[in-house]
């Protein structure tokens, strides 16, 4: 049996599943070493100004290991903030065929880069774009330093057409990318036979104060600049003075914008809030809208949009959002709109109807199930043999 180790920073919800998932099918041994050793599974969350810990599993299934990061400032966010010195000795006494590396802008995780070249075949994961890339000597050098980067890389797994298109620009070639598409737990927010998460949901927006006419846009995540939630304020009021029935806006999450955000919206009362909700209520947080939007100025790929498609929930992004060119097929289960035209967003919300969103948020659900966990742990399989 080949013999796969994996190194990446943390468990995260999005990968945790996965590992537990080919570790169940026994073609492949897997072990993940974690360098970030004084995360695991619960931390601070500087955006969300709050201690955070899952409520899901994320240590069980599969095989493990916290390796010992030594930095002063243990961070994923800077290149000395994960310093692991037995990481390399660690991982070559589980004797890998194959050793998959997430990011390479942290220092131990790039040792393993170049100290592996040529002795263990070396995959790599992240899902970096071009889609905020300009030009310019910062960039041409850029350029220079990923090439170099990626020229330890025997194959790596792309998690969308932006992402193939990063990789294919700093020098890996088609034939050593496998499409390793980025996928949340579709089962865990679909609804079972009972309904409960519909029931659940509609319990909680009468608590509201929603009527069964009314559309409320979600945005769920956190409150930062990067993701633009004041360009959803402004557009929703500006549609909202052409609308008979005015759209419904409900922020779920927290972060360094809260108070700039409730200012805005102080003067209307089709503006609410909720606070943070841990990953188990989620499935409920989405069906508490007809559409989800993620009005971001950049995202590398946006996995809250997997996450509203699987609750039957149609989206509305920008050009900016990595999975824009994957997941949304326009007017079909959601929209693409340019980062910077509000005119152009302001007159998609003013013509929002219950029966189009409806049909579109069951096209989405559908559409989402090919993005699964399923599908990148096959891909893996079938690369390493």
């Amino acid at each position: 049996m080949k013999k796969l180790a994996i190194v990446s920073t943390h468990p995260i919800q999005y990968n945790a599943p996965w590992f537990r998932l080919l570790s169940e099918r026994t073609n492949i041994q897997v072990k993940v070493f974690y360098t970030w050793s004084q995360r695991q599974t619960q931390f601070f969350d500087v955006s969300f100004g709050k201690e955070i810990k899952w409520d899901i599993p994320l240590l069980e299934g599969y095989d493990y290991e916290f390796v010992d990061n030594i930095s002063k400032k243990p961070s994923s966010s800077h290149f000395q903030g994960i310093d692991c010195p037995m990481l390399i000795s660690t991982i070559e006494s589980f004797f890998p065929d194959t050793i998959l590396v997430f990011g390479w802008n942290l220092k131990s995780h790039l040792k393993v880069l170049r100290h592996f070249k040529g002795k263990v075949k070396l995959w790599f994961r992240g899902d970096s774009t071009l889609l905020d890339e300009s030009k310019g000597f910062k960039t041409l050098l850029r350029r220079i330093l990923l090439t170099w980067v990626y020229s330890h890389v025997d194959k790596a797994l792309y998690v969308g057409a932006a992402n193939k298109a990063y990789f294919l620009k700093h020098g890996i070639k088609e034939v050593d990318l496998l499409s390793a598409p980025h996928a949340i737990d579709n089962y865990r927010f679909a609804d079972d036979e009972t309904k409960q998460y519909a029931e659940k949901a509609k319990n909680w927006r009468a608590g509201l104060g929603y009527l069964s006419e009314d559309i409320v846009v979600l945005f769920a995540g956190k409150f930062h600049s990067v993701k633009r939630p004041e360009f959803l304020i402004k557009a929703i009021i500006e549609a909202n003075i052409k609308r008979a029935n005015p759209l419904q806006l409900l922020f779920v999450g927290n972060g360094p914008m809260k108070d700039q955000l409730k200012d805005l919206a102080r003067p209307y009362n089709f503006i609410k809030f909720i606070p943070f909700q841990n990953q188990s209520q989620m499935p409920l947080v989405y069906r508490l809208g007809e559409i989800y939007c993620l009005p971001s100025k950049s995202e590398t790929w946006g996995l809250a949009v997997n996450e509203a498609m699987a609750c039957g929930i149609p989206v509305i992004v920008t050009d900016k959002v990595g999975c824009a060119r994957d997941l949304v097929k326009e007017n079909e289960n959601g929209f693409v709109i340019k980062h910077n035209q509000q005119p152009e967003f302001e007159k998609l919300l003013t013509g929002l109807s219950l029966p189009v969103l409806k049909q579109m948020g069951e096209a989405a659900q559908k559409n989402i199930q090919k993005w699964s966990f399923d599908a990148i742990v096959k891909e893996i399989e079938r690369g390493l043999d």
